[in-house]
């Protein structure tokens, strides 16, 4: 553990509530502004390529298959099966039991197998299941962990139980000499106030977060472009105090391309150009690459696509 997290809850809450406070007015309205930049037709191709590449493409329901997950491990290695142009997604995500067949349907491909662990959505497991349940995907095959913070505990000012959780489960993402690397899911409409997701960020990134998630996707609010600013500035001032760059991915609620740009450019004016990269930026989203889809037609052929174009999953 770091010199921070060896700190008693009394210790960390003196550190996260000493960051400077964040003006919920001023996020909001820098959201906005943001939201209403314009980029022209070839920085707009552009865009809906790395868009494209950004991608975590999801299924997490009750009902997955295993022929579901090969299904849609093929739409992410080659969404426009006529134009080869078009980039792969970044990752596919499943839940663990799925990890396997995804990793098999995806060899050669470099797409990444993410999985989400730790009791996913609610959390709300003994740390030994979180363990175990985040050791069992990483040695299906997992790329990537996608863990979720005991809200809880964070709300209730207990810092010290959700750093050790998370430095725990980062600990576990390197069984059997793997080196997964680890989301740390903040669901932020949960955590209430701005201040509460800035602290959560900071938190998970001292306790070894390769990658900082806003939500679940299965909590309302999702991902909103404020708590993603927000999220970004975390990134960009924890990395010029620590020298280690952090990810951030939005997920939940983002479905349209002209969105999508929106938090492309909040990344390139806020974080800056360096997260301009599925390495450090990506998209957890089910229904957005449809939409990105349409829309890289629209700019090749001058005309939509009806709905049959793109698959529905």
């Amino acid at each position: 553990m770091t010199a921070q997290l060896a700190l008693d809850d009394a210790g960390l809450r003196r550190l996260l509530h000493g960051l400077p406070p964040v003006d919920q007015v001023g996020a909001d309205a820098r959201a906005a502004r943001l939201g209403t930049r314009s980029i022209k037709t070839t920085a707009k191709a552009e865009a809906l390529d790395l868009a494209v590449r950004m991608v975590d493409l999801t299924t997490l329901e009750g009902a997955d298959t295993p022929g579901k997950v090969r299904a849609l491990c093929a739409k992410g290695a080659h969404p426009e099966p006529d134009q080869p142009e078009c980039p792969s997604v970044a990752a596919i995500c499943v839940y663990g039991d799925m990890v396997a067949t995804a990793k098999a349907a995806l060899a050669g491909t470099g797409i990444k197998v993410a999985s989400v662990a730790t009791a996913f959505p609610s959390g709300r497991a003994p740390l030994a299941v979180k363990l175990a349940d985040t050791a069992a995907a990483v040695e299906a095959g997992a790329d990537e962990i996608d863990m979720v913070i005991d809200r809880g505990a964070f709300l209730s000012g207990r810092y010290g139980a959700v750093a050790e959780e998370i430095a725990a489960v980062k600990q576990a993402c390197r069984t059997g000499g793997h080196d997964a690397h680890l989301k740390v899911i903040l669901e932020t409409g949960e955590l209430a106030t701005y201040d509460n997701v800035k602290r959560a960020s900071w938190l998970a990134m001292l306790s070894g977060a390769d990658f900082i998630k806003t939500s679940t996707g299965k909590v309302s609010p999702a991902a909103t472009l404020p708590v993603t600013l927000l999220m970004l500035e975390s990134v960009r001032d924890f990395r010029a105090q620590t020298g280690r760059q952090v990810g951030v991915k939005p997920a939940g609620g983002i479905r349209t391309a002209k969105d999508a740009i929106k938090y492309l450019v909040t990344v390139n004016e806020t974080a800056g150009p360096d997260w301009l990269s599925p390495d450090w930026f990506r998209f957890g989203a089910s229904s957005l690459l449809n939409d990105l889809l349409l829309q890289r037609r629209k700019l090749a052929t001058g005309v939509y696509s009806g709905p049959d174009y793109v698959t529905v999953d």
